[in-house]
């Protein structure tokens, strides 16, 4: 069995890959500063919600962008005699077409690396997670760069740590962007408006990518993922292609596939 392990700042997601497929996904806080022993307590919990234990996993794909936890995970790996996989701009097998490779996030590389498999090329992954990324691949497969913003939660938490009197809300869509009370405007404030966001930014960077690459917008595919991919407000965000919430964990596996000769990827959208 492989294990998939998605280390984002907020969340570290489990994928259990076996027979060429995502069979179980498992999600628990990031173990910013565990020693190993904890993040093998963390793993072997997680693992064992659905019969599992460490003894039957044979390889760890890692994509991390929080370094204390993948070394954690690594150590963890080598006295369990388990083979570990660190996804990066050196690992990865995609052409790198930005200034400092080695600067962006292993996630982000490893998403584009799936989208690129499983959905074509060009195209270009939204991630919203604590930071919201869009990365661009041209028609031939390369990386070639992207944005980043602050994500939804984030925005969501500065506004109630950040002022006096503004409350923490719940996610919910608002029926109008004119709020009539306080919580109505903050969630119109913070879901309609990350929703124009991303949809503004979506559609800029189709156009530019299509006119970079000689493609036409309609050409390049979007693939929306992340912790956030699931919730409702997301159906709104226009310029979406597909949704798909485990890509992170389906591009660990691509890459294992790929790079240390493991069982082929089933790739199904």
């Amino acid at each position: 069995m492989l294990l998939a392990i998605d280390t984002g700042n907020t969340n570290l997601t489990l994928g259990l890959v076996e027979g060429g497929a995502v069979v179980a996904t498992r999600r628990g806080a990031t173990p910013r500063r565990a020693t190993a022993d904890e993040v093998e307590l963390l793993l072997a919990g997680l693992l064992g919600l659905d019969g599992r234990t460490l003894d039957d996993v044979a390889t760890i794909a890692i994509a991390s962008v929080v370094p204390a936890a993948t070394a954690a995970i690594c150590e963890v790996g080598e006295r369990r005699g388990i083979d570990v996989l660190v996804a990066s701009s050196g690992t990865v097998p995609i052409a790198m077409r930005v200034d400092r490779p080695g600067d962006v996030g292993a996630d982000r590389i490893v998403n584009v690396l799936a989208a690129t498999r499983i959905y074509g090329a060009p195209a270009m992954v939204v991630d919203f997670g604590t930071a919201t990324t869009f990365d661009c691949v041209g028609p031939d497969g390369a990386y070639v760069g992207g944005a980043i913003a602050p994500g939804l939660e984030l925005g969501l938490e500065a506004l109630a740590i950040g002022t006096a009197k503004l409350p923490r809300v719940d996610l919910r869509t608002p029926d109008r962007a004119i709020g009539r009370d306080t919580v109505s405007a903050i969630q119109a404030g913070v879901v309609l408006g990350y929703q124009a966001l991303a949809s503004g930014l979506i559609a800029r960077l189709r156009a530019e990518l299509a006119d970079a690459t000689g493609a036409r917008p309609s050409d390049v595919r979007v693939v929306l993922t992340g912790g956030l991919s699931a919730a409702p407000w997301v159906d709104a965000v226009d310029g979406a292609d597909a949704i798909d919430p485990d890509l992170t964990l389906k591009g660990l596996a691509i890459l294992h596939a790929e790079v240390a000769g493991g069982e082929t990827m089933v790739l199904g959208r």
